[in-house]
């Protein structure tokens, strides 16, 4: 095998690994945030169930959903928080 087609073929593999880096950090970030955003959903859905009884009720909105899934339970007595003070 030539020595030429040694490096090309190197050269091709690197690049390869290179072009499937860029296209799958934006895919883990996508996916990331949508898993936070999944789990905002439950905590808000079972935040509300409890807030009911007090009178409180948290929007369910990307940027709540994104608060509570990113913070927990700080970010959800940060919404509630949020609620009790603006309404």
């Amino acid at each position: 095998m030539d020595l030429k087609l040694v490096f090309l073929l190197l050269a091709g593999f690197l690049g390869l690994i290179l072009v499937v880096g860029v296209f799958t950090a934006p895919l883990k970030f996508f996916l990331r945030l949508g898993f936070y955003a999944v789990a905002g959903w439950v905590i808000l859905t079972v935040a509300n169930f409890l807030l009911d009884r007090c009178g409180l009720h948290i929007a369910l909105n990307p940027v709540t959903l994104l608060t509570a899934g990113v913070l927990h339970l700080p970010g959800v007595i940060l919404l509630a928080l949020l609620d009790y003070l603006f309404t």
